[in-house]
Formats: C-alpha cells, sequence, structure tokens
C-alpha cells in the first residue's frame, strides 16, 4: 500500500471516529443556537405558528419592560458577590493545599466535595440553614449575641445568602485548577526567594500570582459565566418568582419567567441571545486584560 493510499485510508478512519461527536454537535448545539436566534425575530407561544416580529422582542427588552434592568442589576450586583469571595478563597485554600504535608491528599478530598453535589440539593440544604428562625446560621449567630439575619425574607440579604450558596458551590472546581496551576510553579523559584528573605506571603504574591494567572483568568471567566447564567440555586433557594419582591430577580429567573411560565418564547430566546452577548464582551474584555498583564511580565 503506498503512502498516499495509507494517509487516506487514516484520513477517512478519522473522519468516521469523529462524525458522531461532529453530529452530537449539531444536533445539541449548532440548531438550538440557530433556532433561538430565528425565534428571538418572532413571537411563538409554542401553540400557534411563529410569528415574525422583526426586532420587536430586542426593543420590547431595551425600551418596555423596567424588569429587564432589575433583572440586570442584580445580576451584576450577585455576579460581584460571588465573584470576588470565590477567588479570594480559591486562592487561600488552593495555598493551603499546595503542600507536601502527610495526609494532605484527605483535605484535598474533603474540599472538592462539595462540588460532587448537586446544586439544587445544596441549595435546598441551605435554605433550612438559612430558616429565619430555627435556621442553623441565625443559631450560630445568636451563640455571640447577634440579632437574627432576615436571610431569605429581606430582598437584600436574600440576593447576599444566594451568592453564599453559589460561592460554596464555585470554591471547590476553583480551587482545583489554581492548585494544579501551582503545582506547576519550579520549586527552584520558591528556594531562591526563601534564601533571599522573601517570607510565605511575600513568596505567595510576588512568584506564585504571577505564575498562575493564566488560571487566574479562566476562574475568573468561569466564574463570571457561571454567575450570570445562575438559574437552578435560585430557584430552589427562593422559588421562580425571585423573590422576596424582586431581590433574586436574576437573569436566569426571568428567562424561564418568560419561557415556560408566560410561554413567550420569542422574547425569552431574544433575552438569552442578549444574555449571550453581554458573557461574550465580558469574556473577551478579561481575555484582553490577561494577555496585557502577560506581556508586561
Amino acid at each position: 500500500m503506498t503512502g498516499s493510499k495509507l494517509a487516506r485510508r487514516r484520513a477517512r478512519a478519522g473522519a468516521w471516529f469523529i462524525a458522531p461527536n461532529l453530529a452530537a454537535i449539531a444536533v445539541f448545539l449548532l440548531f438550538p443556537l440557530g433556532f433561538s436566534l430565528y425565534l428571538s425575530f418572532h413571537s411563538w407561544d409554542l401553540f400557534s405558528p411563529p410569528r415574525f416580529v422583526g426586532v420587536d422582542n430586542y426593543r420590547r427588552l431595551f425600551a418596555d419592560d423596567p424588569l429587564f434592568f432589575i433583572a440586570l442589576r442584580n445580576t451584576a450586583v450577585f455576579t460581584l458577590l460571588t465573584l470576588i469571595p470565590t477567588v479570594l478563597v480559591s486562592l487561600a485554600v488552593a495555598g493551603l493545599l499546595n503542600r507536601k504535608l502527610r495526609g494532605i491528599g484527605i483535605f484535598r478530598t474533603i474540599a472538592f466535595l462539595p462540588l460532587v453535589a448537586s446544586t439544587v440539593a445544596m441549595a435546598v440544604v441551605f435554605r433550612f440553614v438559612f430558616a429565619s428562625d430555627d435556621g442553623l446560621a441565625n443559631l450560630f449567630l445568636g451563640w455571640f449575641g447577634i440579632s437574627p439575619v432576615p436571610w431569605l425574607t429581606d430582598p437584600d440579604w436574600a440576593l447576599v445568602s444566594l451568592s453564599l450558596v453559589t460561592v460554596w458551590k464555585s470554591v471547590p472546581f476553583a480551587t482545583v485548577i489554581l492548585l494544579a496551576a501551582m503545582q506547576g510553579v519550579p520549586e527552584n523559584l520558591y528556594e531562591a526567594a526563601e534564601i533571599d528573605g522573601a517570607g510565605a506571603l511575600r513568596r505567595f504574591v510576588s512568584i506564585t500570582i504571577p505564575l498562575i494567572r493564566g488560571a487566574l483568568s479562566f476562574v475568573f471567566v468561569i466564574t463570571v459565566i457561571n454567575s450570570v447564567q445562575a438559574f437552578d440555586q435560585a430557584y430552589a433557594l427562593t422559588g421562580g418568582n425571585g423573590g422576596p419582591e424582586t431581590g433574586t430577580y436574576v437573569l436566569g429567573i426571568m428567562l424561564f419567567q418568560n419561557a415556560f411560565r408566560f410561554y413567550e418564547v420569542g422574547y425569552a430566546s431574544a433575552l438569552a441571545w442578549v444574555i449571550f452577548a453581554i458573557l461574550l464582551a465580558l469574556t473577551l474584555i478579561q481575555l484582553r486584560l490577561s494577555r496585557r498583564a502577560e506581556a508586561e511580565l
């Protein structure tokens, strides 16, 4: 068999191997994306045929729906309340776990366990923890003489509670990513810095953080995406109405209500594409900033 025939045969074999994956991407990713974009220019209630309305769904979203800006504000605050603690706690936990100690693998496993739990199940558990009367959180605060906190009954505290649940769920994944990056930092850099008299905190700030900047950027992007798309924990923790009042009315809740409660699928599709545009812009900005920072090193 000549080399060209062997190459073609291998190419055909490779094409057959990846064909199922390509078919799955086309059916479960590309078609839904295209169909949702198509529906965003139509009015459809799932029962009657779609009716073309042009950009009316987008115009209504930005000009006539005050709930969109409430959801946008809540999502922005929720993202900040989730992003900053997630990054800081993950950095601290990863730094503590990046040690050559006996039995450290057990602690790494424990730190990873919240990621295994279902988000909905965890939100339901936290719903009992944050109960106003006999919740574990208020009982714990009472031991220190602190008055009960209206975790899920006050709009502002409800958004904080939602952020705490999301941080609890997000920290393990971010910790694994950062820990893997930290283990790739050469040991001789730490040894040289220690000889020069740098303490543990100085070595962490001056060596570890700059050398794991790529992993940090990835954690930033993933945390922002997950926060903007948050739905399941908000639904399980405070219900599908975004309550109390509009305290937890985030974009994911708004999308759910319009699509599956009001049956305005075209309007919900327009909202989905606006969310996609926001995430794309935030991701591109973060990648640009991270590349600029890496170029300055």
